[in-house]
């Protein structure tokens, strides 16, 4: 009973919801419930909003998709803008986005810990340095993407050169004339090769498994654009069909580059797995002309390189890991676990994972990207913003 009443003095209380994260989906969500008229109190442990758009995203990043396609709720990207903005437009426009909503985060603010208080009927969010906020409503906006992914290979340890993850990754510049092992074949190392050899330097993209790349555009139109209108009517093996055929048209046979395509097509893969197919933006013709190299995957890192699958050794100057991110949600949700897997992934496919039990809500866990975000913030909004009428009629 002691104990109890101790908790309730350390603990603050916040009027309406804890979002964790200021990253895009945050913000959106917070934008969705002010328009709404419900109060967010929203958490960020670095020293920026968007920090992962500002600080770990290479130089020549441009959003994948055309802008109408990742703007938020409620404000949309300026006029003026490309059709494909660039990171230091996105970052700005998160700035507006925010100054717009009147969202003003809590930054430096690392949550320990978040669980389900029970007896209080209450969300208890321990930060670091011991304070405690209650809520009735916490939402999960940290995202896919909020720890790196490094794999250790074998003799990694030994390798003389450098080794480095993508979010350390600005220019190709620092690399100008080397050779580099670049280990994935996603946008983003497919862009990174790309990014090498525009600074002269000499990638070679390891391949370990299908992938499916489709051109950023089609006849001056968007693939992505095009295969949304064409999901309207038309069902989604029949799109696939659709695409794939384009795609060979536009970009001759993949697999003859060593980039063997999945038996699933690329939007029926995406649904079932939220495997991203990799929008071309000029890597393909550099992969054709061979100054980008195919190779299959490490067995081993060496002093001096690695041992391919082939057992083939090659030197290089160091190797960039194009592997991806993680959930950190594992780390400190407690009580989350009919929401997400034990890896902090969404166990209900989108569009309907964004609600839990007992106030929990997520937002930007659909592996739909800034689309997904915004379906799910406008959804959590608009169930929080229900139950807020009824406790004010209270």
């Amino acid at each position: 009973m002691d104990k109890d009443k101790e908790k309730e003095r350390r603990a603050t209380w916040v009027p309406g919801a804890v979002i964790v994260g200021a990253g895009p989906s945050g913000l959106a969500a917070a934008a969705c419930l002010a328009a709404r008229g419900v109060p967010a109190t929203v958490l960020e442990r670095s020293d920026s909003l968007a920090f992962t758009w500002r600080h770990r995203m290479y130089d020549r990043l441009a959003l994948h998709l055309p802008k109408r396609f990742c703007e938020l709720p409620h404000l949309p990207f300026p006029e003026e803008y490309p059709t494909y903005p660039n990171k230091d437009q996105f970052v700005t426009y998160m700035e507006r986005y925010a100054a717009a909503s009147g969202v003003a985060p809590r930054f430096g603010t690392s949550v320990e810990e978040a669980a389900f208080d029970a007896p209080v009927g209450a969300w208890a969010v321990r930060l670091a340095g011991g304070e405690v906020l209650m809520t009735r409503w916490l939402v999960v906006a940290t995202g896919e993407n909020a720890e790196p992914h490094v794999p250790e290979f074998p003799g990694m340890r030994q390798f003389s050169g450098r080794v480095l993850h993508t979010r350390e990754y600005k220019s190709g510049e620092e690399f100008a004339g080397e050779k580099v092992l670049v280990v994935g074949c996603g946008n983003s190392g497919m862009e990174v090769s790309l990014d090498l050899c525009r600074y002269g330097a000499k990638p070679s993209m390891v391949v370990r498994n299908t992938v499916h790349v489709l051109p950023r555009e089609m006849l001056g139109l968007s693939t992505f654009g095009i295969a949304m209108a064409l999901l309207k009517w038309l069902p989604v093996q029949l799109v696939d069909r659709f695409i794939l055929a384009a795609a060979h048209l536009t970009l001759g046979n993949t697999s003859q580059l060593g980039l063997r395509r999945p038996k699933t097509g690329p939007i029926e893969l995406k649904n079932l797995t939220g495997r991203t197919p990799v929008l071309d933006v000029g890597t393909l013709d550099h992969i054709k002309s061979g100054k980008i190299k195919v190779v299959g995957a490490v067995k081993e890192v060496t002093r001096v390189g690695a041992r391919l699958a082939d057992g083939k050794e090659e030197q290089f100057d160091a190797i960039i890991l194009a592997t991806g991110y993680r959930s950190n949600v594992p780390s400190w949700l407690k009580d989350g676990g009919d929401v997400f897997t034990r890896e902090g992934t969404p166990k209900t496919p989108f569009p309907n994972g964004w609600k839990g039990r007992n106030g929990l809500y997520t937002v930007g866990f659909s592996q739909r990207g800034l689309l997904g975000a915004s379906s799910d913030a406008l959804s959590v909004a608009r169930d929080i913003h229900c139950q807020w009428r009824e406790r004010e009629r209270e």
